[in-house]
C-alpha cells in the first residue's frame, strides 16, 4: 500500500499550513482562528484555494486574513564542504 502524502510530495507538492481568522456574524467583535494543513503546490495553492471558495460558499464566517507556511519536504539534498581534520588512532 502507496502512502498518498508520498505520492504527492513526489509531484511537488509540499506541507502547506494556514490561519485563517475570521468573525461569526453573531460576534463579530470575537476574531477566532482556524488552522488548516494539506499537501499543497506552491505558489498557486490550488487546494488551499478551493477549500476557502468551500468555506466562502458553505460557512457564514468572515475571512478576515489567510497567513501561508509552505514546505516542500522532499527536495535535492545540500552538500557543503566542511572543513577539518580527521585523525585515526
Amino acid at each position: 500500500m502507496t502512502d498518498r502524502a508520498f505520492l504527492v510530495q513526489l509531484e511537488g507538492y509540499g506541507l502547506t499550513t494556514a490561519e485563517i481568522c475570521y468573525f461569526m456574524p453573531d460576534h463579530p467583535s470575537l476574531l477566532q482562528i482556524y488552522a488548516w494543513q494539506e499537501y499543497d503546490a506552491a505558489p498557486d495553492f490550488p487546494v488551499l484555494f478551493d477549500f476557502l471558495a468551500h468555506w466562502r460558499r458553505e460557512i457564514e464566517a468572515e475571512i478576515k486574513s489567510v497567513r501561508i507556511a509552505h514546505e516542500k519536504m522532499i527536495r535535492p539534498a545540500n552538500w557543503r564542504s566542511a572543513d577539518g581534520v580527521i585523525s585515526w588512532e
